[in-house]
């Protein structure tokens, strides 16, 4: 009979969940603003097309972000190893991200469904103007918002410790391993 001490897959928690689909939000952003630039460049349709159906995924994906990530926070209850203040900054910075590509979102969408209904136009100037502003403000947005939230884990005061903390339960503080020493695998 095999023993199991630990599940096979994590237990599935607003921090975790908020961990799985955070990226999204960044690469579409990301690739949005990257086919925006080249859109502009080139002025080729199927890009405006492209940056137009991304940011309208992105619009669509940032409240589901947003909400995991209050959801995480209520659930981690300010724990002593994350820096006082640094989920705060994160949190404000999602909530102005999400405004702005929600509203890069909704344009997107608009200029995209106007522009598969009208194939033969050219798509009109001021909603190209809007999707480019709307991926700048987006990428940027989004991109700040991530580099907060790396700092919830990269400024972690426990992680300058030479250290682990006493008391700490058993698998999260485990010596380091020397070179040959089999005693902490499972058979």
């Amino acid at each position: 009979m095999i023993s199991r001490t630990r599940p096979l897959m994590p237990t599935l928690t607003w921090p975790y969940v908020h961990l799985l689909i955070n990226h999204f939000p960044v690469v579409l952003t990301s690739m949005g603003f990257i086919a925006a630039l080249a859109a502009v460049i080139t002025n080729r349709r199927g890009l405006w097309l492209y940056t137009m159906g991304t940011l309208a995924i992105a619009g669509l994906i940032v409240f589901p972000v947003k909400f995991t990530g209050d959801q995480a926070d209520h659930a981690l209850h300010n724990p002593w190893y994350i820096k006082r203040g640094v989920i705060d900054a994160h949190d404000h910075a999602a909530g102005i991200a999400m405004a702005i590509v929600l509203v890069a979102g909704v344009v997107s969408a608009y200029g995209w469904w106007r522009a598969l209904k009208q194939r033969e136009e050219i798509i009109p100037g001021w909603i190209r103007a809007a999707v480019l502003v709307g991926a700048l403000g987006g990428f940027g947005s989004v991109a700040y918002t991530a580099f907060l939230g790396g700092k919830i884990i990269h400024e972690a005061p426990v992680l300058g410790l030479p250290e682990a903390p006493p008391g700490l339960p058993p698998g999260i503080a485990t010596p380091p391993r020397v070179r040959g020493d089999t005693s902490g695998e499972r058979p």
